[in-house]
């Protein structure tokens, strides 16, 4: 029997050790690593940075010529008759006629206004506008990541909590039996003891349902099989050394929204250097090298054949068309007008953002000192609370106020940390300065 206890405890810890290997410790920066890799907005967005980045062309531009290779090819049967000047006629059924011809052609925009070159410009403008949507994605997505990561945390924090109060509320409900066993306590304490206990534990299960919901979430963000087994870290390590006059510096430089709007600006502007180009000539170049053969059953001719080269230049003006140059140039000056009030909007939201979250995070900052000292009063209470619960010189009601005040002590501390990481990297997001 000896023997057996021994191999089923060994089996056991055997176990234990298996489950404990496979719950991986993920850390937050091997979060965010799998996030970069994986995540299915930061995939489309560095997608759409890729198609920017090879429409930027000369070719798209307009600045190289035009190469075209055509080949046509006309045939016909007819019943034919023709009537000559000298009076005589010659008719045919079923007269075949065959036209062929092709060639290479060759066309050269070599002068538009400069319109080419402000499309160029204009191109390399939406690739930066890509890049800028891809690091605003990035930073939004690392953000969640974050979020989610310190918010398991906190819940992992919570759940420890919860335990010491179950092994507490377990101790309690133990002290009340042997009480009750030599006629110190009624039943009624009993009762109660156990009533608290279930309370305790039911309030622990609903904990590891969000827990477990939480971890479900942060494997979506990053884009593996929600039922990927890991652990947290027990730490929130909060950044206390944020300046806001330095985040507001980071944000006018480095902050995706406010960049994006500037290069809509540009963009704007070279839109309108392209309609104002439409005042100017525009002059072509062609060229081409071209076969023809043509055979006909009825007729003087019989058959021909000629190739040769061709070349030349065309060159057009607008002259009039109905005051739309005017009015072309005149919407595309309002659009930079709206460019550079959207921008203005932009700094005014962003100052307004870091203010406000700044001063979000300050608070929970002194929260988190408060709370701490708050904990370590809880617990000394606690403590001394149960000595004095074992000697019989204190109600149980007394006893569960204790030991209530010391859980939500800790959960308030927990919670503290949390809200203050949530400020750190809503600060940190908005300044694009989060760290990847």
């Amino acid at each position: 029997m000896k023997t057996k206890t021994i191999l089923k405890s060994l089996i056991l810890f055997l176990f234990c050790i298996a489950k404990s290997n496979a719950q991986e410790l993920l850390t937050i920066e091997e979060a965010m690593k799998i996030a970069l890799e994986n995540n299915f907005e930061i995939k489309i967005a560095k997608n759409n940075l890729k198609i920017s980045e090879t429409n930027v062309t000369l070719g798209n531009a307009g600045m190289l010529p035009v190469a075209t290779a055509s080949v046509t090819d006309n045939n016909s049967i007819q019943n034919s008759s023709q009537t000559r000047q000298d009076g005589t006629s010659v008719s045919l059924d079923n007269a075949k006629n065959n036209n062929l011809n092709y060639g290479v052609s060759l066309g050269w925009t070599v002068f538009d206004g400069m319109k080419m070159f402000a499309r160029l410009d204009q191109l390399k403008e939406l690739q930066k506008l890509g890049d800028s949507e891809l690091k605003r994605t990035i930073l939004i997505k690392i953000g969640q990541v974050n979020s989610a990561y310190f918010d398991l945390v906190q819940q992992q924090q919570q759940l420890a909590a919860l335990d010491t109060t179950i092994v507490i509320s377990k101790q309690r409900l133990e002290l009340a039996q042997n009480r009750f066993t030599i006629g110190k306590a009624s039943k009624l304490e009993v009762l109660n003891a156990q009533v608290d206990l279930n309370t305790d534990q039911v309030t622990l299960l609903k904990q590891k349902e969000a827990y477990a919901n939480s971890k479900i979430l942060l494997n979506q963000y990053l884009a593996r099989d929600p039922k990927t087994v890991f652990t947290v870290s027990n730490v929130i390590t909060v950044d206390h050394s944020l300046v806001l006059a330095d985040l507001m510096d980071l944000a006018q430089k480095q902050n995706p929204a406010l960049e994006a709007q500037v290069i809509n600006k540009r963009i704007a502007e070279l839109e309108l250097k392209q309609i104002k180009a439409d005042r100017y000539p525009v002059v072509n170049l062609t060229s081409g090298y071209n076969f023809a053969e043509s055979q006909s059953s009825l007729g003087f001719t019989s058959q021909t054949s000629a190739r040769g080269l061709n070349y030349g230049f065309n060159a057009t003006l607008n002259i009039f068309d109905g005051f739309n140059q005017h009015r072309n140039e005149k919407v595309a000056k309002l659009e930079i007008e709206n460019s550079q009030i959207a921008i203005e909007q932009q700094n005014m939201i962003l100052n307004t953002q870091i203010s406000t979250a700044f001063q979000t995070y300050l608070t929970h900052l002194e929260l988190i000192d408060l709370e701490e000292d708050n904990e370590a009063i809880a617990k000394q209470n606690l403590q001394i609370t149960l000595d004095k619960f074992r000697i019989g010189t204190i109600t149980t009601l007394d006893f569960r106020a204790a030991q209530l005040n010391y859980v939500n002590a800790k959960v308030r501390y927990s919670n503290a940390q949390y809200q203050a990481k949530l400020s750190e990297i809503a600060l940190k997001e908005l300044a694009g300065n989060i760290r990847f």
